[in-house]
């Protein structure tokens, strides 16, 4: 697969296709400046990127929407040439409710479509105004989920033409089997959105996708973030291993692109996220290098089935408290 900077989409099931580099736009509201998102996923269309991942709760799709459009205005690029995926919540689950919440999402874009729509989690949340609804000690509010109604409300989306594709995210190997098992299914997942880098490699699930042409859509690709609410902040930080660092020497590169570009080598999309302009133009720069054969083992021998993001917050908020069980959330 020849891959450039100007031509990086893969095949999806549906005849669509998906860039393998994106920007991830997730952000904590309460940390991030008004007009941050906005300005980076400008930064990022210029820079090349034509992959945008979002989602409804990281509460920025307005400024992503708004760089998007203001980026058509200037000419700079047309809606077609843009890949957006946005994401349904925990609480939206009820097929009743899935159209709804997609066109609530379209609103907030200022957009007539997604390129893809995701099954964020494979659990859900009691149904509501709140996010992040909790009873009365704290703890989250779950519903009894039937993950195939769900899946025939976003059929029903994709032949509307409200998404264009439609896919899943932190769903495991039963997670998929129910889905592609499912009687009368009229359009399977084109994608799994799961932590995916160099110590979480995730081989037996990447390998069920690959034979039932999924693609895996790798999110924390860097393994970098720090937020306490989401993340396991013991775990070590990927981009100081040596050996990451001894490869990027020799190509003069970082370990981040060097991460980055063994992910796209192994067919996994990669939506790294910044808000940093410097970082966002380097995560760009992996398309004028190649790992080797030996390269690529070196790296997947790197896996210590290393998971940083752990959604603590999904239980009690605080990171001190048990995490969900991990049968829930993607693993092979």
């Amino acid at each position: 697969m020849s891959l450039t900077a100007e031509s990086h989409r893969v095949p999806l099931s549906d005849g669509n296709s998906i860039p393998l580099l994106g920007l991830g736009t997730y952000a904590d509201p309460q940390k991030t400046p008004k007009g941050t998102c906005l300005e980076s996923v400008k930064i990022a269309i210029d820079t090349g990127y034509r992959h945008i991942d979002g989602a409804f709760v990281y509460y920025n799709e307005h400024e992503v929407g708004q760089a998007i459009r203001e980026k058509i205005a200037e000419g700079k690029i047309k809606r077609e040439d843009i890949f957006y995926c946005g994401k349904l919540w925990n609480t939206c689950h009820p097929p009743e409710l899935v159209r709804p919440t997609l066109e609530k999402t379209l609103k907030i874009l200022q957009l007539d479509y997604v390129d893809l729509y995701i099954i964020e989690l494979p659990m859900a949340f009691k149904p509501g105004e709140a996010i992040y609804p909790r009873d009365e000690n704290g703890k989250i509010i779950y519903h009894e989920t039937n993950l195939c109604a769900t899946w025939e409300a976003m059929e029903a989306c994709k032949d509307a033409g409200l998404a264009k594709s439609i896919g899943v995210s932190n769903f495991n190997r039963r997670q998929l089997e129910m889905i592609l098992n499912k009687p009368g299914l009229k359009h399977k997942p084109v994608s799994n959105q799961v932590e995916c880098h160099p110590y979480f490699t995730q081989p037996k699930l990447l390998e069920f996708c690959r034979q039932h042409d999924i693609v895996i859509v790798g999110y924390s690709p860097l393994g970098t973030s720090r937020d306490e609410t989401w993340v396991n902040v013991s775990s070590p930080p990927l981009l100081e291993d040596p050996v990451l660092n001894a490869i990027g020497k020799k190509y003069n590169k970082t370990a981040a692109q060097v991460a980055l570009r063994f992910s796209i080598q192994r067919g996994v999309v990669v939506i790294p996220k910044s808000f940093n302009p410097q970082r966002i133009r380097e995560n760009f720069q992996i398309f004028d290098f190649s790992l080797t054969e030996k390269e690529m083992k070196e790296i997947e021998a790197l896996n210590k089935n290393v998971r940083y993001v752990e959604l603590l917050i999904l239980c009690y908020g605080h990171s001190s408290l048990p995490v969900i069980p991990s049968h829930l959330i993607s693993s092979g």
